[in-house]
């Protein structure tokens, strides 16, 4: 086993030799409806996920102020962009709540923090771990802030330019950091999903474990990434991809998150361990049809 490539999110390792550690986006597909979050919480953990995540926004902060007047239709009626980013976010009560019933169902939580605030708010919860969003990659204030925590750091690179990575991971550092290659599309298309960017990004970052965050339609492709290394994978989730919402079109359904835990759990253990062997289930085959020497005929 490589040690430099093992992290932890909470007691549970991340790394090459470890199951891959699946997380369930829920993001703000809740559309700010506590029982929604918890149905979702409901999903993931009936999926086998191994956690589920959130974001998490200071309004004031993350929305520019041009845009911050700016009204738009939503489900709830004509309102301001920041009247509605304050409409999704979840306070300190309902974020007990969630941590509650994590506890109950047995699954992790944690969330992105998109400005040095809400970093603050979510310590007060203990998580696991935190998430840094592509579009929060070069932001170099949040990042010190998430280096002081002490705690697992998932960084997504999406949107980002090699040095624009190089950059971040040094404010990082590396001794806590878990990298995810990520197209930052929603959905994105297949053909821009390059996952050989996980081969890429694990010669580059050779002491850090390196994962997948996708934003496409279908499973196929994170399974895929699976299958060339990623040993952290995180897709949306939603109750149902008609609902309102930037993130639900590129989101799995229920039914689609079971067979993305499955199959993951599948290849895995059809991956093994790269040493040819004769395996016992071959022995029977073996002796049937294997020609030994001096046997053979010439037609």
């Amino acid at each position: 086993m490589d040690l430099n490539r093992l992290r932890y999110i909470g007691d549970r390792p991340v790394g090459p030799d470890h199951a891959v550690y699946i997380t369930a986006e829920i993001g703000i597909n809740h559309n700010g409806d506590l029982d929604d979050a918890l149905a979702l919480i409901d999903v993931a953990a009936d999926a086998g996920c191994d956690a589920v995540k959130f974001q998490k926004r200071t309004p004031e902060l993350c929305v520019p102020l041009d845009q911050q007047s700016i009204e738009r239709d939503t489900p709830w009626g004509r309102m301001t962009y920041l009247a509605y980013r304050h409409r999704v976010e979840f306070d300190r009560e309902q974020y007990l709540a969630i941590g509650q019933h994590c506890l109950e169902r047995r699954i992790a939580w944690f969330a992105s923090p998109w400005d040095v605030p809400s970093v603050d708010f979510l310590e007060a919860f203990n998580p696991p771990a935190h998430k840094v969003a592509s579009a929060s990659l070069t932001d170099d204030a949040l990042l010190r802030r998430l280096r002081e925590t002490g705690r697992t750091v998932i960084l997504s690179t999406g949107m980002s330019t090699p040095a624009e990575i190089a950059h971040a991971v040094g404010v990082l550092g590396r001794e806590k950091l878990i990298l995810t290659h990520t197209t930052s599309s929603y959905p994105a298309p297949a053909e821009e999903l390059n996952l050989r960017m996980i081969h890429t990004l694990g010669a580059e970052y050779p002491d850090v474990p390196i994962g997948y965050s996708g934003h496409e339609i279908g499973l196929q492709t994170s399974v895929a990434a699976v299958a060339l290394g990623a040993c952290f994978v995180e897709r949306h989730i939603t109750l149902d991809r008609a609902l309102w919402g930037s993130d639900q079109a590129a989101s799995v359904e229920p039914v689609g998150l079971q067979r993305l835990v499955r199959d993951i759990r599948t290849v895995e253990q059809a991956l093994g361990d790269g040493v040819k062997k004769v395996y016992d289930s071959e022995l029977p085959v073996r002796a049937k049809l294997r020609r030994t020497p001096g046997t053979a005929t010439v037609a």
